[in-house]
């Protein structure tokens, strides 16, 4: 039978492109000289250090930006509280979405189900396993996906017959 599977992946190694390409800008620009402003990576996490709002604000489009230019979704960053820092400094921590929750998995899996398609969902750790008898079933399956209303990031991979 053919399948395929949902699955929302970031490639970290473009986020790191991304993110040294910010911190050259920062270096480079002259409304950012003097400053203590910077972006680093641990993990999925990527943490904004900015000396006010003004700052904060144009990291957080200097970044967008780069991440475009890397063909990466802007949607796979869930941008946090901003928080006070050592030095009158404006800490914010950036998480990259991994995976697909179990929330939205079980949405995807519903809106499948609620369709009447000829498909099977099923919920296997962080993805989503769709099967079917006929390839354009499956095809039906991913425009009906692409037309929810969905922030995070999706891919469909291993499209099997």
């Amino acid at each position: 039978m053919p399948s395929f599977d949902i699955v929302s992946k970031t490639d970290m190694a473009e986020v790191d492109n991304a993110i040294n390409g910010v911190s050259r800008e920062i270096a480079q620009r002259f409304d950012f000289k003097g400053s203590k402003c910077s972006i680093e990576r641990k993990e999925e996490e990527i943490t904004i250090l900015a000396d006010d709002d003004m700052k904060l604000a144009q990291m957080h489009e200097l970044l967008k930006v780069y991440l475009t230019r890397r063909k990466l979704d802007v949607g796979a960053l869930d941008f946090g509280t901003e928080e006070k820092a050592a030095g009158n400094t404006i800490r914010q921590v950036v998480k990259v979405k991994q995976g697909i929750d179990k929330d939205l998995a079980k949405r995807l899996v519903k809106e499948l189900k609620d369709s009447k398609m000829k498909v099977q969902a099923s919920i296997q750790g962080d993805e989503v396993r769709v099967t079917g008898k006929k390839r354009d079933d499956l095809q039906e399956a991913i425009a009906l996906i692409k037309r929810l209303e969905i922030a995070q990031p999706l891919q469909y991979i291993n499209f099997r017959d």
